[in-house]
């Protein structure tokens, strides 16, 4: 099995096109926190999991995207720009990512979290793909995370957006009305980081649906995303 990974490994670097000065670095964002649980040390050491990482990339992704945004559409207004940045940024096109980068296959996960089909799930592969973004990111600077970014978001960019996601709370509520169900409510869940830069948990509901939550730079991007997601679930988008 080591074997197997560390081929994974040497062929997720190839289509990262990005060589490593410090390998270290991607060993760490292949990392899940798994591997640690019941007492995080392996050997007497340590064990460096993928997580900061992945909050390292969540932020490094949004620029290049926004950046990539404003310089593609030119007369798009900010809400345009915001919708396609959520379409961009969001779990599922992370995951979509991964899988075509053959993340899954790559990363270094706990017996438990294998067993439970670890590198198949969305969200592990996900948050995977950021902490690699962010691995690229303090090996090689900017330009080296730009260059993975490209390569990797490719067929993002060039899928056209769903049209629901230009105005999702709009597009959610539309569908619960057809579903005779009350308007989607919005619950804020949680609210951490500073008063400068704040993140929002918020979860959406719409009667006889299970709800869904999303985090958010802003209450209303939460919401948003909380929208988004709950529709994707539900196959309407």
């Amino acid at each position: 099995m080591a074997n197997v990974r560390a081929e994974a490994v040497a062929a997720l670097r190839r289509r990262l096109g990005h060589d490593f000065a410090d390998p270290t670095l991607l060993e760490r964002a292949l990392t899940h926190a798994s591997v640690g649980e019941g007492g995080g040390q392996v050997d007497g050491r340590t064990i460096a999991d993928n997580e900061r990482l992945e909050f390292l990339g969540d932020r490094v992704l949004g620029l290049l995207v926004a950046d990539r945004l404003t310089r593609d559409f030119p007369s798009a207004d900010e809400g345009q720009l915001s919708a396609r940045l959520h379409a961009l940024v969001d779990k599922s096109a992370c995951a979509r990512v991964g899988e075509r980068l053959g993340v899954g296959a790559a990363l270094r996960l706990s017996a438990g979290e294998t067993k439970s089909g670890g590198r198949r799930k969305a969200g592990v592969i996900a948050d995977a793909v950021e902490a690699i973004l962010a691995a690229v990111y303090r090996d090689g600077g900017l330009t080296a995370a730009k260059a993975m970014f490209d390569i990797a978001w490719a067929e993002e960019f060039a899928s056209p957006p769903a049209a629901a996601l230009s105005n999702p709370k709009s597009a959610l509520q539309e569908w619960a009305q057809a579903q005779g169900r009350p308007l989607p409510t919005y619950r804020v869940v949680e609210r951490t980081g500073s008063d400068h830069a704040p993140t929002f948990v918020v979860e959406a509901t719409v009667v006889g649906f299970d709800p869904e939550k999303q985090t958010g730079r802003s209450r209303q991007e939460a919401e948003k995303a909380a929208a988004t997601a709950l529709l994707k679930r539900e196959g309407v988008i």
